[in-house]
């Protein structure tokens, strides 16, 4: 055999699993930003409304910035671990637009 066993690996469907769990996420994220934002919207339109409106923005657009660079990294034949970093930002996207939601719900 030529090469080490790691070259010659089938990656199998865990790549397509993985990526397929992105997409999900991304969708549960952009459904719970339009949902907290068009309640937002329907309130005063108070500069504390426009803020969070805004926060809420700034934050799925974030979290969209890092799962479709996890999606290229996933493109890859043998992609790299989610770094500790991009995991970070993820987790923090997405705490923070649950409690952005529960304070438009609130």
């Amino acid at each position: 055999m030529t090469g080490s066993p790691a070259e010659g690996r089938d990656a199998g469907l865990q790549p397509e699993r993985t990526r397929l769990a992105w997409r999900r996420t991304t969708l549960a994220c952009s459904v719970v930003a339009v949902l907290a934002l068009r309640q937002a919207l329907r309130g005063s339109g108070s500069p504390t409304e426009v803020v969070g409106v805004s926060l809420i923005a700034l934050i799925w657009l974030a979290f969209l910035g890092v799962a479709h660079r996890r999606l290229q990294q996933l493109a890859a034949g043998r992609p790299p671990g989610l770094a500790p970093r991009a995991a970070l930002a993820a987790v923090t996207c997405t705490v923070a637009l649950a409690v952005f939601a529960v304070a438009v719900i609130v």
